[in-house]
C-alpha cells in the first residue's frame, strides 16, 4: 500500500472489505453445498479453491491488522468491537454478514441465493447457523453480546430463526470508522466542552481525579469505574473541573440531568444500555446533574441508573450522596478563595491590572465571581477603546461586573432599575438614620468582617437583614431603590406570595434558587409581601404547620448567610413572631406621613418640565393619604391636564383625588378639599 495513503480510515475500510469477502466465501460454499445435495448436518468443509481463497483472506487480514497496529497504533474497528464486546468467531461472522448486506449488493444477492429466493436478500439466524463456521445456538440468546448490546436488530414478525437480522446503524458506522453520538441518546445526553481557566485549588482537584482514575488499573472496560462526586452549589465550577479532567485523560464528556431520567423501568433500561454501549465504543465519561432535585427524589431516580453505570462518571450534587456498593470519591467544590480571585483578576485584566489594584479590593468585597466570570469581565474591559478606559476605568469595571452578575430568576423575581435618590425619600430623621446605617454596613462589611476579623467569631448573623414595615404606599420599595442606587447595586423584587408553595419542600427550593442565583453579585433582594410567609409561630397541629415553620426558619437562615443585603417588607409588623424579629438586624417602621411630610412629598412630586398653575401645597397636604397615593393623584391629574391641553391646576388634582379615594373606598371630606377650586 502506498504509504502516503496509509491513514487509519483508508486501512480500516480495506480491512472491512477483505473481512466481508471472507463471509461471502462461506455463503458461496453454502450455496454450492445446497446445489450439490451435500448431506445436511455434516461438518462444513470448503472446496479446495474456496479453502485457498479463505486462507489467503485470513492472511491478508492478519497482515493488515499487524501493519495498522505497528504504524498507526490502532486496530481495525471490527477487531476493536469484537474485543470490547467479547464476540466469538461465529458472532463476528454474523455481525459481518449483516454489515455486508448493507454495504455490498453482492453479499445481499448471495444471501438470497443461499435461501433460495430473490425475496430474501437478508440475514436470518437460520441462514447464519447453516452457512457460517463454528456456529452455536446460544449466540441467539438475549443475554449474548449480539442482542444484549443491541449490535443487531431482530424483526419479531416471524419465528426467531426466520426473523430478519439488521446491524444497528450506530454499529455499522463504527465499523466504517465513523464515530458520533448515537441519535437515540441525543435527546438525553449533551456534550460538554472544556471551560475556562481554573483556580489553583480547583486545578488540584482535577489532578486528583486524573490520578484517581488512572490508578484504578481496571483490566476490563465492562467493569465499573469509581464515581466522582462533586458537591456544592457552584454548578459552573463543577462543570469546569469535570471537563478539565476529561481533557487531560483524552476522553469526551457528556452530561445528563437526573430529573430527565425516565421513570419507566423499560425506558430507563434501554437508555442505560445504549449509554453503556457508547461508553465501550468511545470511552466517554458522563456527568449526572443532580443539583435541581431534592435528596429523596435524587436517590429514587439515580439508584437504578447508578447501579448499572459503567465507565467514568461524575455526580454533580449539592450534598454528597451515600451510594450503596459503589466506590466513590467526594470533592467539595467552592468558588475560588479571595486570594485566588485576586490572582485571577490580575491575569484577566492583563496590563490594566496595575491601574486597578486599588479598586480590586472593593470589587472582591462585592462580587464573588468564579474563574469564568472573571475572565469574561477581563476580556470585556480590554476590548474597550483606550479613551473609554482612560476616562472612567474603575466605574466601567464596576458596571461590567454588575452586568456579569445579573441572572434570570425565573418568575420569582423582577429586576428594578433603581433611580431614586435620598432627595426623593421623605421620612422622619430616625428612619433616615437607620437607612444610612444599612448603607454603611453593606459598604464596609468586608473591612469589618474580613480585615478586622469579626467573621472569625462565627459565621452566624453576618448577613445584613432588614425589615421594612408600614402601610402600603409609605415608601418601603422606594427606600430599597434609594439604597440600591446609593450602593450602585442591582435590586430584585421577589414576591413571596408567588414563592410560597403548598407543596412540601417547594418553597425552600424556590428560595434557594433566588439566593444561589444572586450570590455572585451580592444584589439587594427585596422580599415583598412577607406576610405570606411570616406570622405568629403556629402550634404544630399537623405536618403542614411544621413545614410552614421550617420555611420561615429557612428564609431567615439564608438571609443571615447571604453576602448581600436582604430586605423584607410587611404591612403588618405585629403579625410577625418576636422570635423571628430577633434574627433581623434592622427594623425600619415607615409611618403614615404627617401634614408637614405630606406637603414635602407634594412639593417633590412634580417634574420641572410639568406646566402647573396656582398649586396650593398646604391644601394638598390636607389629603389623608400616603406617598404612593399622592403619586397616583399627581400622575392622573397630569394626564387630565394633558388631555385638555391645559397647565395642571387644583381642579385637575381634585378630580384625580376623587378617583383615588373611590378606589380606596373612602369619602373626600370638606376639611380635606375645601377651597381647592
Amino acid at each position: 500500500m502506498n504509504s502516503s495513503l496509509f491513514d487509519w480510515q483508508t486501512a480500516n475500510q480495506e480491512y472491512l472489505a477483505i473481512a466481508l469477502g471472507e463471509v461471502q466465501i462461506w455463503l458461496e460454499q453454502y450455496v454450492s453445498r445446497r446445489q450439490s445435495g451435500y448431506p445436511a448436518g455434516q461438518k462444513l468443509e470448503l472446496q479446495p479453491e474456496l479453502l485457498q481463497s479463505e486462507r489467503s483472506t485470513s492472511e491478508s487480514l492478519a497482515e493488515l491488522a499487524a501493519t495498522m497496529e505497528s504504524e498507526l497504533s490502532a486496530a481495525p474497528a471490527l477487531e476493536t468491537l469484537c474485543h470490547l464486546f467479547h464476540l466469538t468467531a461465529f458472532e463476528r461472522s454474523v455481525l459481518l454478514l449483516c454489515a455486508g448486506v448493507e454495504l455490498s449488493a453482492a453479499v445481499a444477492q448471495a444471501c438470497a441465493a443461499a435461501q433460495g429466493s430473490a425475496h430474501l436478500p437478508y440475514v436470518t439466524f437460520s441462514l447464519a447457523l447453516a452457512a457460517l463456521p463454528e456456529a452455536h445456538w446460544d449466540a441467539l440468546s438475549p443475554i449474548a453480546p449480539l442482542r444484549n448490546w443491541n449490535l443487531i436488530e431482530i424483526d419479531p414478525s416471524v419465528s426467531l430463526t426466520q426473523s430478519r437480522l439488521r446491524i444497528d446503524e450506530r454499529i455499522l458506522h463504527y465499523l466504517m470508522g465513523i464515530s458520533y453520538l448515537d441519535q437515540r441518546l441525543r435527546g438525553w445526553v449533551k456534550p460538554l466542552q472544556v471551560q475556562s481557566v481554573l483556580a489553583p485549588s480547583q486545578q488540584a482537584m482535577v489532578t486528583k481525579i486524573v490520578e484517581y482514575w488512572s490508578a484504578s488499573q481496571l483490566q476490563s472496560q465492562l467493569q465499573s469505574w469509581p464515581i466522582v462526586q462533586l458537591s456544592g452549589v457552584e454548578a459552573t465550577e463543577k462543570m469546569a473541573i469535570a471537563t478539565a479532567a476529561c481533557y487531560l485523560l483524552g476522553i469526551p464528556l457528556y452530561m445528563i440531568r437526573a430529573q430527565d431520567l425516565p421513570t419507566a423501568v423499560t425506558e430507563r433500561e434501554t437508555l442505560s444500555r445504549l449509554w453503556q454501549r457508547e461508553v465501550q465504543l468511545t470511552q466517554s465519561a458522563l456527568a449526572m446533574i443532580c443539583d435541581d432535585l431534592d435528596h429523596a427524589d435524587r436517590l429514587q431516580a439515580l439508584s437504578p441508573w447508578i447501579t448499572e453505570l459503567q465507565g467514568r462518571s461524575f455526580l454533580f450534587v449539592r450534598e454528597p450522596l451515600l451510594l450503596n456498593q459503589q466506590t466513590a470519591i467526594r470533592l467539595q467544590v467552592e468558588k475560588p478563595s479571595p486570594e485566588e480571585q485576586w490572582q485571577l483578576w490580575q491575569t484577566a485584566l492583563g496590563p490594566l491590572s496595575s491601574q486597578l489594584n486599588v479598586h480590586l479590593t472593593t470589587i472582591l468585597a462585592q462580587f464573588n465571581f468564579n474563574a469564568a466570570m472573571i475572565q469574561t469581565v477581563g476580556t470585556a474591559i480590554q476590548r474597550e477603546p483606550d479613551q473609554v478606559i482612560a476616562q472612567a476605568l474603575p466605574q466601567f469595571l464596576w458596571e461590567t461586573c454588575r452586568i456579569q452578575a445579573r441572572t434570570q430568576l425565573g418568575g420569582l423575581a423582577q429586576r428594578i432599575e433603581p433611580s431614586a435618590t435620598w432627595s426623593d425619600l421623605v421620612l422622619p430623621a430616625a428612619q433616615l438614620q437607620i437607612l444610612q446605617e444599612i448603607v454603611a454596613q453593606v459598604r464596609q462589611r468586608s473591612l469589618v468582617y474580613d480585615t478586622w476579623e469579626f467573621a472569625l467569631r462565627g459565621s452566624n448573623g453576618l448577613g445584613i437583614t432588614s425589615l421594612f414595615a408600614g402601610a402600603s404606599g409609605t415608601g418601603k420599595t422606594l427606600a430599597a431603590e434609594v439604597i440600591a442606587h446609593e450602593l450602585q447595586l442591582d435590586l430584585y423584587r421577589i414576591d413571596l406570595s408567588q414563592a410560597v408553595s403548598k407543596y412540601i419542600g417547594e418553597t425552600e427550593k424556590n428560595l434557594r434558587q433566588v439566593f444561589d442565583a444572586a450570590e455572585s453579585g451580592g444584589a439587594i433582594l427585596l422580599f415583598d409581601e412577607a406576610d405570606a410567609l411570616f406570622g405568629k409561630r403556629s402550634d404544630v397541629k399537623d405536618s403542614h404547620d411544621r413545614y410552614a415553620n421550617i420555611e420561615v426558619s429557612y428564609l431567615l437562615q439564608r438571609m443571615e448567610a447571604y453576602r448581600g443585603l436582604a430586605i423584607l417588607t410587611t404591612n403588618l409588623k405585629q403579625a410577625i413572631d418576636s422570635a423571628f424579629l430577633r434574627r433581623i438586624r434592622f427594623v425600619v417602621q415607615f409611618p403614615f406621613p404627617d401634614t408637614v411630610q405630606r406637603m414635602e412629598i407634594w412639593q417633590r412630586m412634580f417634574p420641572a418640565k410639568l406646566p402647573t398653575q396656582a398649586l396650593d401645597f398646604a391644601r394638598l397636604a390636607r389629603l389623608q393619604v400616603v406617598g404612593g397615593n399622592i403619586r397616583n393623584i399627581a400622575l392622573n391629574a397630569a394626564f387630565l391636564a394633558a388631555d385638555r391641553g391645559e397647565a395642571m391646576g387644583m381642579a385637575h388634582l381634585l378630580q384625580a383625588a376623587r378617583s383615588e379615594y373611590a378606589k380606596l373606598e373612602k369619602n373626600l371630606t370638606e376639611a380635606e378639599v375645601g377651597g381647592w377650586v
